[in-house]
């Protein structure tokens, strides 16, 4: 497919997400992705270069194997843009942060750390306060918003859907088995390492989006930037940052990871009404990516006219 016709579909896409969600978890690809992963979990060998190679072995073989097969779907705009839609998450995205929202906003503290543990975060939400968990919340719009949004769709600009199919199975290892501890340590870190790769340009751009929609808000455009440029090294990720610390400016707060990292310095106190805030951000950066998409195809169309 040109790259006007991938334009197309990708923003059909976007719609197609926007509108209906995700499938079903039984027809969702990401369930089957999960799938190949806890697959090779189980058959993976023990010793630590056993683990390691295994490890890069089964990303390889999954990612260049599944991205083949996509590659066998028609290039007809509809029929792309339907399966592509199924690989992004924005609508899914902003409805679990929506949840954790509405929860501190009721006054109940419990249900947000369960919907938090339960859709947006690992890490154990128990004792968090009610603020962190806010801030949690807008941690994991800001960095989900190039995973599930920004990261896939521009796969598929650059690949088709084997592109897309391929970055999502690599962050999805990542997310599976990127752990530093015993059981994963060198299981995941070829799937780590990739994701990384992967992730370089969509975080920093997600960065600018975010960037964008904060001056479109209340003209906060430069010192979510500054914040994004500063503070993004904080976090082990190397790309995780970037978001995080654009929405820690855009939203004038302080973001913090207890006895892990702190981004930005701002003095609003992160609850549901910032959360609501950063939730309006993150549309207003997904509208300015999709005009963007849609400029581009529009542009590539008219020089292959004109070249014609």
């Amino acid at each position: 497919m040109s790259i006007e016709n991938r334009s197309k579909a990708l923003l059909l896409a976007l719609g197609t997400d926007l509108l209906l969600g995700d499938p079903p978890n039984q027809w969702h690809p990401v369930v089957l992705l999960g799938n190949w992963m806890r697959l090779g979990e189980r058959l993976a060998p023990q010793g630590i270069r056993a683990r390691l190679g295994w490890g890069a072995i089964w990303v390889g073989v999954g990612a260049s194997g599944m991205a083949a097969l996509a590659r066998q779907v028609p290039p007809h705009p509809l029929l792309q843009a339907g399966l592509a839609s199924t690989l992004l998450a924005y609508r899914g995205l902003d409805r679990a942060v929506g949840a954790v929202q509405a929860a501190l906003a009721a006054g109940d503290l419990v249900e947000a750390r369960r919907l938090l543990s339960w859709h947006l975060v690992s890490r154990d939400t128990s004792n968090l306060t009610a603020e962190e968990v806010a801030g949690a919340a807008i941690e994991s719009l800001a960095e989900n918003l190039s995973d599930s949004l920004v990261a896939p769709a521009l796969a598929y600009l650059a690949g088709g859907l084997g592109g897309l199919v391929a970055y999502r199975l690599s962050n999805t290892a990542d997310a599976m088995w990127g752990y530093r501890n015993e059981q994963y340590e060198y299981l995941g870190k070829a799937a780590a390492r990739l994701d990384d790769l992967f992730n370089v340009a969509p975080a920093r751009l997600t960065a600018l989006l975010i960037g964008l929609a904060a001056q479109v808000r209340h003209g906060r455009g430069r010192a979510a930037m500054q914040v994004a440029w500063r503070d993004h090294g904080c976090t082990a990720s190397p790309n995780a940052g970037w978001p995080m610390a654009a929405m820690a400016g855009a939203l004038n707060t302080t973001l913090t990871k207890r006895d892990v990292y702190v981004l930005g310095d701002g003095a609003r106190v992160a609850d549901a009404a910032l959360i609501a805030e950063a939730r309006w951000m993150a549309r207003v950066a997904v509208g300015i990516f999709g005009l963007s998409v849609a400029v581009c195809g529009v542009s590539h169309a008219k020089t292959r006219r004109r070249e014609g």
